[in-house]
């Protein structure tokens, strides 16, 4: 309390000091630095000086009366300490101190607050899953990692660490813990650091040691570690490495954060009290689809050599387009894939990426045929993750294959942008009840936020996946893309056109059960194919007019490609090798031979497509799936998958 009579004061301080005095705009003080002794005036002392011994700090204050004698003097004694929990926020790929708002994450150029990885490769060979599964970081070899980075990392260390240290480390971010001060007052007070319950278990904390020869990393947060004492603290940065263990879902918003705390305690059995807590928060990054306007890396296709559907003959076309494409082509062998030819329906390439660290992510799909086990045992790896969703009691349909999933490129809808495009999931129609991707996978792909799925209708179809109506093909001009649709009017048109030319009696290769041909002629008689084509160009409209409005497209970003299609048990299938089902590689194209009518030498339907996109800058190579992939319900893109180029764009730029 102030002495009786006093009327103002001053402060002074020991030079470390800085003195704020917060008041109204009209209370000023004195010629001599004197303050009214006013109750709306507040003194607040800061130090940025950390502490060499308890006390060294000093606030004086004198209070005076009204002839300005003093009264009474007070004096503060002040011990600076510095507590600061710092991490990646500037996602520049360095660990910064003093970050302001560190615990809030915000999105878009502007923001910031630091990434997280899940740990979901496999650095060690002997181990039998993701890294994120073990507790340990182990060395290639499979035992404890003897070796890596030093302790007392600098602090502007770049993220990921010194190439000494183990490769799992470099998936992880690095969260420094500066404590500083006299040691006296760190044996008086603990410094602990803590996660939530409920981030617990998506989350792993590792903190580097020193031990006998080399560094140890030990587990000290995790799903069954809550709080973690600082041994030795005061003595400046202590290294962490910090690993996700979940990827954003239902009731998981991707955010996780950390705290220390500095902790009085009165008595050696107390729990404690906080005194102050410094918190810092991560996202774990999404994973990210790649459309087909990325650059091609891989390709991957099954190698059937057995039966009657050998895909040998279908082989040598795709090896030609590679060649043309410069493109490295993956083999999986029969024994390995289990004579499952559908590797686009079993997984999707994508990746996950953090400032410091970028690398490809397999989905597993839930479809569970032959290639059940390829993604985990043949693909997963150093620094290729992996990851899977499984519907409660396995039960699955075909719109669970990732046939039935694409992403469009990069769009722009009424000024939303979407710089990382927008993913398709085949679905019934909205307001019915039908086959349907199960939920676990379509929960998972809305939680990631940065790709905003749309639901098409792809239910009419018998497979019923979008890659057999619609994909999108790189082009030199307007949107940088344009959007292929499968089109019967198209294929009537043309078929028409032909049989005013007077080549009505040309024959199209047709059959799903059994190879017959057709002539344009009987085609355009038959009006049950008809009937069927209207239902079906009925279906691709009501997408057409959805994907204009959800992807901001105009009619001259959409081409139609000549298809015809025949229902069986009200839901379609091609009538003859699907060509929208092709496998896109940069500028080259590898379509399903369509086998159409042939006038003046050359398959009128190869002819449309060439005049369709060879204007776009886009090669076409035709390649025979027939018999190895057509009449078992496929075509080119369905027995193939392609790993692309990660985004230039960073996901964190994006605002949902």
């Amino acid at each position: 309390s102030t002495p009786r009579g006093a009327t103002s004061f001053d402060v002074y301080t020991t030079p470390a000091v800085t003195v704020h005095m917060i008041h109204s705009p009209t209370t000023k003080p004195t010629l001599d630095s004197r303050w009214p002794l006013d109750p709306d005036i507040e003194v607040v002392v800061t130090i940025d000086v950390t502490s060499r011994a308890v006390d060294d700090n000093q606030v004086k204050i004198s209070y005076y009366d009204r002839e300005d004698r003093e009264l009474a003097v007070a004096w503060l004694y002040l011990t600076c300490v510095e507590v600061s929990l710092d991490v990646d926020w500037s996602r520049s790929g360095r660990v910064k101190s003093k970050g302001k708002d560190k615990a809030k994450w915000t999105w878009g150029p502007d923001g910031q607050g630091a990434v997280l990885l899940v740990n979901c490769d496999r650095d060690s060979p002997g181990w039998g899953g993701t890294d994120s599964g073990q507790a340990d970081i182990r060395t290639p070899a499979g035992g404890l990692r003897p070796r890596g980075a030093p302790r007392g990392l600098p602090r502007c260390h770049p993220v990921p660490a010194c190439p000494l240290c183990p490769p799992d480390l470099q998936d992880m971010s690095v969260m420094l813990l500066r404590t500083q001060g006299p040691s006296a007052i760190f044996a008086e007070y603990q410094v602990v650091l803590h996660v939530p319950e409920s981030d617990a278990d998506k989350v792993r904390v590792f903190h580097a040691v020193r031990g006998d020869a080399h560094p140890l990393y030990k587990p000290v947060l995790g799903p069954d570690k809550l709080s973690y004492v600082l041994e030795h603290a005061g003595h400046g940065d202590s290294t962490f490495y910090v690993e996700g263990l979940a990827f954003p879902d239902r009731g998981f918003s991707g955010l996780v954060s950390f705290s220390a705390s500095l902790l009085e305690l009165p008595h050696k059995d107390s729990p404690g009290t906080p005194i102050f807590t410094d918190t810092v928060v991560f996202r774990v990054a999404p994973w990210i689809m790649t459309p087909n306007t990325q650059q091609p890396l891989e390709v991957f296709v099954c190698s059937i050599k057995q039966g009657s559907d050998s895909n040998e003959a279908f082989l040598e076309g795709l090896r030609a387009l590679l060649r043309k494409a410069s493109c490295k082509l993956t083999m999986c062998s029969e024994q390995d894939t289990r004579s499952d030819r559908w590797i686009q329906d079993e997984l999707e390439f994508g990746y996950v990426e953090a400032p410091h660290k970028t690398f490809p992510v397999v989905f597993d799909s839930p479809r569970n045929r032959g290639l059940k086990d390829f993604a985990f045992k043949k693909i997963l790896g150093p620094d290729f993750g992996y990851v899977t969703r499984e519907p409660p009691g396995k039960s699955v349909t075909s719109l669970d294959s990732f046939g039935n999933l694409d992403v469009s490129p990069p769009v722009t809808v009424r000024g939303k942008e979407y710089p990382l495009g927008r993913i398709l999931i085949g679905s019934p129609l909205p307001w019915t009840s039908g086959r349907r991707m199960c939920k676990a996978v379509r929960d998972f792909l809305f939680a990631q936020k940065v790709q905003a799925p749309l639901e098409v209708y792809s239910e009419w179809l018998s497979v019923g996946h979008v890659d057999e109506f619609l994909t999108f093909v790189p082009a030199l001009d307007r949107k940088g893309f344009r959007l292929l649709l499968a089109s019967p009017n198209a294929c009537y048109k043309l078929f028409k056109e032909k049989q005013q030319q007077g080549h009505g009696e040309a024959t199209q290769f047709i059959g799903l059960k059994a190879n017959e041909k057709r002539s344009i002629d009987e085609i355009l008689a038959d009006e049950s194919l008809r009937s069927d084509n209207r239902h079906v160009q009925r279906c691709i409209d009501w997408n057409r007019d959805l994907l204009k409005q959800e992807l901001g497209l105009s009619e001259q970003d959409i081409v139609d490609i000549p298809q015809l299609f025949i229902l069986t048990n009200s839901r379609a299938d091609a009538l003859f090798p699907d060509m929208v089902n092709m496998l896109v590689l940069g500028r080259h194209l590898g379509i399903p031979k369509p086998f159409g009518p042939v006038v003046g030498g050359r398959c009128c339907l190869e002819q449309r497509v060439r005049e369709l996109l060879e204007p776009l800058g886009l090669s076409c190579t035709f390649i025979d799936d027939f018999f190895s992939y057509h009449v078992l319900s496929g075509d080119v893109h369905c027995g193939t998958n392609v790993r692309r180029k990660p985004f230039a764009f960073k996901w964190w730029h994006v605002v949902p």
